[in-house]
């Protein structure tokens, strides 16, 4: 089995030396990426492409794969494809219709054919002869050159040809790890996943900061989905999640603090301390989800007023697009259940926020304000690698892992929609919900109180979290289960 994998448009047009550093990456990330789910591929680099060589694999690794693939930032397009020597043309034709016939059938189809080298044909000799012998030899309807139901794509290098026999769509962007990286602020809603997944699928490593305003479960909610994007669009490269304690600080600003104001020096407060962050782990910037006129601290007066406050560079993805485009951004991604389901905590909240600050007024409000409250709530931040996110939220529950349920028990599969369907469970005796972790507390009425019921995901971490939840409020019910 054979992958070819086609660079993003942008890596081809660099210079040679930005173009190596790009392609060398992608294949340092592709082979971390795939060793680990076919530990014999082997993966080259090529001046326009990269080469992935493996044995044949079952069609469910296929589909893991396949995915893992379609969300690696710096691919444009993957062929999976079978190559193999030849001598004639004639020969590919015969090639063409033992692997083509049963995708042709009752279909128009249409040749296409990239061609390196020196033959005594020419790419569009090649495709006629090629797409004559396939239409009188099959059960293929007609030829259609502009729209078939069918394209038929080969690549002729030399005497060797590929077959396409799949076709798969990249994610784009460049690859993880060549280029600078930044702190998002992420608050686990539509904007602020939506911006970290777009800094990420730019190939800029995203770590991230999140400012506990004092929700237990917003916190936990966050590094779900942070865990989740790292996990599906960065996990070749190593980032950081920053939780920053901010209760106290939005305590001083509810005490010292105009009303109409709160929401601006609030994130005045946010983007301080992001600035120290970022300048603790050397990040050259910071990333925040804001978009123009979608809330009231977001018009260009008071973003111009927020930024006052610091030295440091913001950047905003998303400044100038609709809510409804980065709903759609996050329903492709996988982050929209995370953000709808998410729970919120209302640090302030202004009767009459205003969209006009003035700079002399904020700085009059501040002049009250404590600062020792946001220098102790920077000392006290923690800092934890992503990949360890989700393990220490469960610390003050034990909660029981069975190996083997009771005919009675049910089990709740609460794996992501993406995750489940690639590798669903299959249990003989039990009765199997499916409720993702991040729409579970939203559904506790569905949950008899005299069942059984034990929680399951691949690694038992995000099962052991949700359980550890579903303790807390009162279900003695609720055991984790691993196969």
């Amino acid at each position: 089995m054979k992958l070819v994998v086609k660079l993003f448009h942008e890596i081809v047009v660099k210079s040679k030396p930005v173009r190596k550093l790009f392609v060398t990456q992608l294949r340092r990330n592709l082979t971390k990426l795939i060793q680990e789910i076919v530990p014999e591929a082997k993966v080259f680099s090529r001046w326009d492409k990269i080469e992935v060589e493996m044995p044949d694999i079952d069609s469910t690794t296929w589909e893991v794969l396949k995915e893992r693939l379609q969300c690696t930032p710096g691919i444009d397009f993957v062929y999976r494809v079978d190559s193999h020597e030849f001598n004639e043309l004639d020969d590919v034709a015969q090639l063409c219709i033992r692997h083509y016939a049963e995708d042709v059938k009752d279909k128009s189809f249409c040749v296409r054919i990239k061609r390196k080298g020196k033959h005594s044909f020419t790419s569009s000799e090649a495709e006629r002869q090629i797409g004559g012998a396939i239409l009188h030899n099959t059960e293929a309807r007609q030829v259609d050159l502009h729209n078939p139901e069918y394209l038929l794509q080969l690549e002729i290098i030399d005497q060797t040809v590929a077959l396409v026999r799949e076709k798969i769509e990249g994610l784009g962007g460049y690859p993880l790890g060549q280029q600078e990286a930044v702190l998002s602020l992420i608050s686990g809603g539509f904007d602020s996943t939506v911006s970290s997944y777009l800094m990420t699928r730019r190939g800029i490593l995203t770590h991230f900061c999140f400012f506990n305003l004092g929700g237990l479960a917003h916190e936990i909610g966050v590094k779900q989905v942070a865990s989740y994007l790292w996990q599906k669009y960065g996990s070749t490269q190593r980032v950081k999640f920053v939780s920053v304690p901010f209760e106290e600080v939005v305590n001083e600003i509810l005490q010292k603090v105009d009303s109409s104001l709160m929401g601006v020096v609030l994130k005045r407060m946010m983007l301080r301390a992001a600035e120290k962050v970022a300048e603790d782990l050397a990040l050259p910037a910071i990333v925040t989800g804001e978009a123009v006129g979608q809330v009231s601290s977001q018009t260009l007066t008071n973003l111009n007023v927020i930024n006052e406050c610091s030295n440091a560079t913001v950047l905003r993805p998303l400044i100038s697009m609709d809510k409804q485009d980065i709903i759609a951004i996050a329903r492709d991604i996988g982050t929209e259940d995370f953000a709808a389901s998410m729970p919120e905590y209302c640090g302030v909240i202004s009767r009459k926020p205003t969209t006009r600050a003035k700079l002399d007024k904020v700085l009059e409000t501040e002049s009250d304000f404590d600062f020792s409250v946001l220098d102790n709530a920077i000392a006290e931040k923690k800092i934890v690698s992503i990949h360890q996110v989700l393990e220490g939220v469960v610390t003050d529950t034990n909660v029981e892992v069975i190996a083997t349920p009771d005919v009675n028990d049910v089990i709740i599969d609460v794996r992501h929609p993406d995750e489940e369907s690639l590798s669903p469970l299959m249990l003989t005796n039990n009765k199997i919900l499916k409720i993702p972790f991040y729409s579970i507390s939203n559904r506790l009425e569905e949950l008899d109180k005299n069942t059984r019921y034990l929680l399951y995901c691949d690694k038992g971490v995000m099962s052991q979290v949700q359980a550890h939840q579903l303790t807390l409020q009162g279900f003695d019910n609720i055991k984790v289960f691993r196969n």
